[in-house]
């Protein structure tokens, strides 16, 4: 008989992961799904990338790497902040990582103690406050609303401080919401942070490229350079050179961090795989010309999937800045009735409804901590997002 640990009851498992395989299921079972769950492009990593992890692997770079990364990314991190968002880091600053949910995660282990808090605002990336837990945190969640675009207030924030308060974690451009911080909310943040000599923040800026329109993207520490020592910035690979699985992230912070993030490391994954860092160091020093056609893509099923949506009755949905998720309000739909009488009685009922019934698959909004939300993800083709949007279309008009 198992016996397992008792902080798993307090944890759940990823809810965007289980979304995007339960349609994969069903797709392998015959049945014709449209997946809007999953947070991954759906470009081809770019060529350039491919060769120089084959030459990594034709030249016998197989064998283990440091645990905080082979030096030659870790610099071309150093330059890509540089670079990129006027940041000065140097090699003992940055730690190579198995994709950015493990420097979020080495990150809180490495400083958290048994109930020290963190401050995370709703909605957030499914992953943070489970990661908090089974780091021996607390997660406080502070609600924000469309009203304020999903954005964390200075006021909220100041509420939600305490002597206890070990971080804040901010994602801009956000995942669920597509929210972007701008310069002076950030800096009003800052201040307040500032004030808390214990704490610090956690920035997950790993959709950074992906923003659209005449927004531009601005990194904490820019808005904040005082906090460079109080602050750990989380990126990766994934999302804007589409190398989800190749799994390389890195986190940029204070030296004694990453030492005890490298030290977490060492004794759990031991490294990220070698040959994938030294294509990760070809896409860190890339020109970036390839990255222009896929962020106008885009930008095109943003303005499209947010047009379609506002189109079927119930839903309610703002453009988003940035990342590739729409996050419509459903709660005109919940209360409301299938055809076999049975209620929506949440979002979760909405979205195995529209699983079940139009072979579309989203995640809850209660996942992300915002009841009677969707997330929408529209990192797939024009194509699938007009037939997932007139089959979601169809079959939320057919509830009474």
């Amino acid at each position: 008989m198992s016996h397992l640990s008792e902080i798993l009851s307090r944890v759940r498992p990823s809810a965007t992961i289980a979304a995007s395989t339960r349609a994969g299921e069903l797709r392998a079972a015959g049945s014709d799904i449209v997946s809007l769950s999953a947070g991954e492009p759906d470009f081809d990593t770019p060529r350039f990338i491919i060769d120089a992890a084959n030459e990594a692997l034709l030249s016998g770079k197989t064998r283990y790497a440091p645990a905080g990364g082979i030096p030659e990314l870790r610099d071309a991190v150093v330059r890509k902040f540089r670079r990129d968002n006027k940041i000065s880091y140097e090699r003992g600053n940055v730690a190579i990582t198995c994709g950015a949910k493990q420097a979020i995660y080495n990150g809180l282990v490495a400083s958290l103690n048994q109930g020290d808090e963190v401050i995370i605002p709703s909605p957030y990336w499914v992953s943070y406050p489970d990661m908090v837990t089974l780091a021996g945190g607390v997660p406080i969640i502070v609600d924000t609303s469309e009203d304020t675009g999903f954005l964390l207030s200075a006021s909220a924030l100041e509420g939600a401080l305490s002597p206890r308060t070990r971080w804040l974690i901010l994602n801009s451009p956000s995942n669920p919401s597509g929210s972007l911080y701008e310069h002076e909310t950030l800096k009003e943040l800052g201040e307040l942070i500032a004030k808390h000599p214990k704490a610090g923040v956690i920035s997950d800026e790993i959709y950074e490229h992906l923003v659209y329109g005449d927004r531009s993207f601005t990194s904490f520490v820019q808005a904040c350079p005082h906090l460079l020592e109080r602050t750990l910035i989380v990126n990766g690979v994934s999302k804007t050179f589409a190398m989800t699985g190749w799994r390389i992230g890195y986190a940029a912070g204070e030296s004694g961090l990453i030492k005890g993030m490298t030290v977490v490391q060492s004794q759990s994954a031991s490294s990220a795989t070698t040959f994938c860092q030294w294509a990760a160091v070809a896409a860190l020093d890339s020109d970036m010309s390839f990255f222009e056609p896929m962020r106008r893509a885009f930008d095109e099923r943003r303005r499209f999937i947010t047009t379609a949506l506002n189109d079927i009755d119930g839903l309610s949905c703002a453009l988003p800045e940035g990342a590739f998720y729409a996050f419509p309000s459903c709660a005109d739909l919940i209360g409301r009735k299938k055809e076999d009488g049975k209620v929506i009685a949440n979002d979760e009922d909405l979205t195995l409804y529209a699983l079940e019934s139009a072979g579309v698959a989203m995640v809850h909004g209660e996942a992300f901590g915002s009841p009677n939300h969707l997330r929408c993800s529209y990192a797939c083709s024009l194509d699938n997002l007009r037939e997932a949007t007139a089959r979601l279309k169809s079959a939320f008009g057919a509830l009474v």
